[in-house]
């Protein structure tokens, strides 16, 4: 666990305006570990051996609402990429009905500040990759009617109607469909969210979204180069939208000598047969006998402040959040290690001047009005216009 002794500043802040923290993969990682066996990871317990989220750590962090994302890997395609993101919209279900007294679905920013009142954690979901669609506007819309409230419009590969940042374009940004998926999602009330895309397609979905975006875990280009975080030109974009930038902690987007250390990490989990993003106990094994030998710089929360410093003054207070990426990591910042690390992270942005009033924005108050400025565009959507039935095929030829 993190958190060290509390600090009562945080302490107060977070009592008021708990974390809203805009991505954690448990999910997957529960799929991976145990094949959703919630027996053999009962995180009513510690489970800091297997897993940096369980719910005594979620506590101590001050998390008050979780975005869970229902990600599958983007080589999962087509009706496989479908039944396995509802896998994971089921586990997610799971866990609230196992857990009654400590998470509870939400679906609205009004479903987020009763869950805050009652003083247990907002259970949402957002999808992670275009892919979890099939090309289907139905499937959108029927991810939403699940509760999914944002999908990822990429993740690490490009789609035939979205560019990832992290693989060759294939549309130029989004495509004529691509639109179209901004605007359905626009219509139903779910988030768009770029991280993971490309700067072009950030830029389109910026023109073409009608509702605020969100970037659910992605951090400042500016402060580390990597091409998953965000250009200063499109953070300079958020307050006409009325989106936000949630803070990733995963180090290679902090600091960038670890995203050099990364590449032969990557490669060295291939040269031993596995994916580069496998977290199962032994492709973790193989990562850590990795750093044994080669030890990886370390990000600190020191290193995600300077993120926020950044981008607070590109964006503005207003449009900031936080999105850890636990669980959909293997290497977190030695003083954020875990979900009970949030409180070193606002005392560090305590430190730097922050006030209490902008942490509560940061934690709380931004996502929250996010969504319910998205729920609002739907409605209005909603009396202009039905559901859309256009097909990947008649939009893009």
């Amino acid at each position: 666990m993190t958190a060290t002794t509390p600090d009562p500043r945080v302490a107060g802040i977070l009592a008021e305006f708990p974390v809203v923290d805009g991505h954690n993969d448990l999910p997957w990682a529960l799929r991976e570990q145990v094949r959703y066996d919630l027996d053999q990871r009962d995180i009513a317990g510690d489970q800091s051996a297997h897993l940096h989220t369980d719910l005594p750590r979620l506590r101590a962090g001050g998390v008050g609402a979780q975005f869970w994302s229902v990600y599958v890997r983007s080589d999962y395609a087509g009706d496989d990429a479908v039944s396995a993101t509802l896998e994971q919209i089921d586990v997610v279900r799971q866990l609230a009905a196992r857990y009654p007294d400590e998470l509870r679905l939400a679906y609205t920013a009004d479903d987020m500040e009763a869950a805050r009142a009652a003083g247990v954690i907002a259970s949402l979901m957002g999808a992670e990759g275009g892919h979890s669609i099939n090309n289907s506007l139905a499937t959108l819309r029927t991810l939403h009617q699940l509760g999914v409230r944002y999908l990822t419009l990429t993740h690490n590969d490009s789609l035939a109607w979205a560019d990832s940042a992290t693989d060759e374009p294939r549309a130029g940004g989004l495509s004529a469909f691509g639109e179209e998926v901004v605007r359905e999602m626009n219509r139903v009330g779910m988030l768009v969210d770029l991280s993971h895309v490309a700067a072009e397609t950030m830029r389109d979905a910026l023109r073409v979204s009608r509702a605020p975006v969100i970037f659910s875990h992605s951090s400042a280009r500016a402060v580390c180069g990597h091409p998953r975080n965000i250009p200063d030109d499109v953070l300079a974009q958020l307050p006409a939208n009325g989106g936000i930038a949630m803070a990733t902690f995963v180090p290679k987007f902090v600091l960038p000598e670890v995203g050099e250390w990364i590449l032969g990490a990557d490669e060295n989990m291939r040269a031993h047969g596995f994916h580069h993003l496998d977290t199962t106990p032994e492709a973790m094994r193989v990562h850590r006998a990795y750093q044994d030998g080669h030890p990886m710089p370390q990000a600190t929360a020191a290193h995600v402040a300077d993120h926020l410093d950044h981008m607070r003054e590109v964006a503005g207070i207003d449009h900031l959040g936080l999105g850890g990426d636990y669980d959909g990591t293997p290497f977190t910042p030695t003083d954020l290690a875990d979900v009970a690390g949030y409180p070193n992270l606002l005392g560090e942005l305590l430190d730097r001047n922050w006030s209490p009033a902008d942490l509560a924005k940061l934690t709380w108050q931004n996502a929250v009005r996010t969504l319910r400025a998205a729920e609002d565009v739907a409605r209005e959507e909603q009396t202009r216009r039905g559901p859309s039935h256009a097909t990947i095929e008649q939009l893009d030829g």
